[in-house]
């Protein structure tokens, strides 16, 4: 992947201070695999991930805020580097696509922090993972995930990293089009089954998206067939049946909120091929 060959991004906010390991909740030391669990578990009781972080501390938790570095961008940071340039590749993308559709694309911030910050949405923690977050319009990405992303899930590669910040911004995509918030009126009128079923079609879209942004990067000759091979294999190593599979044992489809492995790999390939968002309907059928 040429991502060095990509436009950096100002709309980057580097919160990171650096360390690494577990950490701990109300005195309670916390390893990836707990943390991976409290997001099963969440996933299974349809509970927000932050909520149940909050009550292993007794209270909503304290975050420590993290300052950006005074010098602002760091050329010495590899890993914020590629994270900067992704961003601004998928800026230039859906810059382009909005223009072609008479709109203005406005880009979100994405925020780059280590164990946990507070955003709109709550308390941003690593068992979380990267999400996007419509209250501030913001991605929230721990940069330990990426290494989670290699070791635990299998996935290596630069592509596989710049998928699931494709993935992030194709959420804010889904925002300033409207789809959140028909989203949300649906899914308020829907039990917990229906709407974890409805979430699986809201995730599928934004996998769909960011591969509309892999055609764009495929056309300019920024990424190759490895590339695209390793961000098939990034999107089904993070479907919901191979995550309880391997944390838990089971199975439970009516617990998925962000679809199959095969799923996810299913339109993540629709928006390769035909690098048109109109292709990622997601909701029909």
């Amino acid at each position: 992947m040429r991502w060095s060959d990509m436009r950096p991004s100002e709309n980057v906010e580097d919160r990171g201070a650096g360390g690494g390991g577990g950490f701990g909740i109300g005195g309670i030391p916390l390893g990836g695999g707990a943390l991976l669990l409290i997001v099963v578990v969440s996933l299974l009781f349809g509970v927000n991930p932050l909520e149940i972080l909050g009550l292993m501390s007794g209270n909503e938790p304290a975050v420590q805020q993290q300052a950006a570095p005074a010098n602002g961008t760091t050329a010495q940071d590899p890993r914020r580097d590629f994270v900067s340039r992704v961003l601004g590749d998928t800026e230039d993308v859906w810059g382009g696509i909005f223009q072609s559709m008479g709109k203005r694309y406005t880009p979100p911030r994405l925020v780059l922090f280590r164990d946990a910050t507070q955003s709109a949405c709550g308390v941003a923690r690593t068992a979380v993972g990267p999400f996007y977050c419509p209250g501030d319009r913001e991605v929230y990405l721990d940069t330990a995930f990426f290494d989670e992303l290699r070791t635990r899930f299998g996935a290596p590669g630069d592509f596989a990293a710049a998928y699931v910040i494709a993935h992030e911004v194709g959420h804010h995509v889904q925002n300033l089009m409207g789809t959140m918030q028909q989203f949300d009126a649906r899914a308020s009128q829907l039990d917990t089954r229906g709407r974890n079923a409805l979430s699986v079609r809201l995730e599928l879209q934004a996998d769909c998206y960011a591969g509309v942004w892999g055609a764009a990067a495929r056309k300019r000759g920024l990424i190759d067939a490895s590339d695209v091979e390793a961000g098939i294999n990034a999107a089904q190593a993070v479907g919901d049946d191979r995550i309880m599979r391997r944390t838990q044992g089971v199975v439970v489809p009516d617990a998925f909120t962000h679809g199959t492995a095969e799923q996810r790999a299913k339109w993540f390939r629709t928006g390769l091929a035909s690098g048109d968002p109109r292709s990622c309907d997601t909701f029909s059928g």
